[in-house]
């Protein structure tokens, strides 16, 4: 008998049809001597017509209700989903995240998991119930309730199979697997058999949206098994997330992410002194603010400027710590811009792979593209551009064809023969 975690996104579950076709499948799993735990997230849409309501009552809503707010959402699918698997004749359960005891900080809307108290889910299973678990939300030691960000249920299905040393985490989304780029975007992506957690990671905080960054850090933190699969197609292999990949790689680049919910913020003209840096970014990790690139320019007149990225919807929180630093930090002047975007090139062969900056580089130049910002580490090249209309496919097509990556899928099924 295997412990098997399977987590079933918003639109595996976005009305009452799919959920009985998500039963039938979990049913089976649980048919075939697996104990199983399901993690589900709100019905498609729900929650973004959540934080909607909220934005008409509110232009800045506190955190504490918008996670009471946005729970809501997966309440719906761990009951409806409970009913169905009861009316297919198993012992089914639901359990929000207080009732499954996920415990968190007190970050809301954004919270981190600090441990679960495994008492309440062992004892369900031993009662043989299949137990289904709302994601994307725990409780705190107060009794509080918070939420994960979004995407957290990912985050909450592989937390859960750490907790319980589980077999397997399948994450159960609207696509059979990791492709080389988004299949929306461009027009022959390569489906992945298998890519390490480390791609995996940079991938998914770049952009890609199979998997939530924290997932996925949290499976190789802990040597979590986790394969994504469709769960229109429950037949298909779908992709394996591993520990390793070969030492040297035939594609130096395994894929490629654009993510359009960037904001690029400048400082001109800071002071050339110590401590300058780490206050701007103190201020913003107080709030809680996720920065990614920072470039620091030379200095010139005992002057340098600062640029760095956060997301979009952290961008009115930015500006409002950054005015409020004028005193302290005496820039000249700062620029918030939220028409840009960042591509991104990852892969654990550029660490021994050649001439990859030069690819993406001529890709940009041939196609009259000028490069704001360039961040890099030894699995990723991210560059920030303009958004414009039609860049994003034009650049990702360009960029996959330049990379070759159509052919990695074939390689992959020639090996396997």
């Amino acid at each position: 008998m295997a412990l098997i975690v399977q987590k079933y996104g918003g639109t595996s579950v976005k009305d009452t049809d799919r959920i009985k076709i998500v039963a039938e499948h979990v049913a089976q799993t649980a048919e075939n001597g697996n104990d199983v735990i399901v993690v589900v997230s709100a019905p498609a849409g729900f929650t973004d017509d959540l934080t909607q309501r909220a934005a008409r009552i509110s232009d800045d809503p506190s955190p504490r209700e918008m996670d009471m707010l946005l729970s809501t959402g997966e309440q719906i699918s761990i009951a409806l989903l409970a009913m169905a698997l009861q009316e297919l004749g198993h012992d089914a359960i639901s359990l929000t995240g207080g009732q499954m005891r996920i415990f968190t900080d007190h970050a809301h809307t954004k919270a981190r998991i600090q441990y679960i108290d495994l008492d309440r889910v062992k004892d369900e299973l031993g009662n043989g119930r299949i137990v289904i678990v709302a994601g994307f939300q725990g409780r705190t030691q107060e009794h509080e309730i918070t939420t994960l960000g979004r995407g957290g249920s990912d985050t909450t299905a592989v937390a859960i199979a750490a907790a319980l040393s589980a077999d397997l985490c399948e994450i159960y989304t609207d696509v059979d697997g990791i492709y080389t780029a988004d299949p929306r975007v461009v027009k022959n992506p390569s489906k992945l058999s298998k890519i390490s957690y480390d791609e995996m990671l940079e991938l998914a905080s770049l952009g890609a949206k199979v998997l939530h960054p924290r997932s996925v850090e949290m499976a190789k933190t802990h040597d979590v098994p986790l394969a994504v699969r469709s769960s229109y197609d429950t037949q298909t292999g779908g992709t394996l997330v591993v520990k390793t990949e070969a030492l040297e790689k035939e594609y130096p680049v395994t894929g490629l992410a654009c993510d359009q919910n960037a904001a690029e913020i400048v400082i001109y003209g800071v002071d050339d002194r110590p401590g300058i840096a780490a206050m701007i970014f103190n201020a913003l990790a107080d709030e809680n603010v996720n920065v990614d690139l920072i470039i620091q320019s030379g200095v010139q007149n005992a002057k340098n400027d600062i640029a760095f990225t956060v997301p979009q919807n952290e961008l009115k929180k930015t500006r409002r710590i950054i005015n409020s630093l004028k005193d302290d930090v005496l820039y000249e002047r700062v620029t918030f811009d939220d028409k840009v975007m960042k591509i991104s090139a990852v892969g654990s062969g550029m660490v021994t792979g050649r001439g990859i900056a030069a690819t993406m580089f001529r890709v940009f130049y041939e196609n009259g593209v000028n490069i704001d910002m360039i961040g890099t580490s030894e699995i990723k090249i991210s560059c920030i551009i303009r958004d414009e209309e039609g860049r994003k496919e034009k650049l990702m097509q360009a960029l996959h064809d330049a990379f070759g990556l159509e052919s990695i899928g074939e390689n992959e099924d020639r090996k396997s023969e």
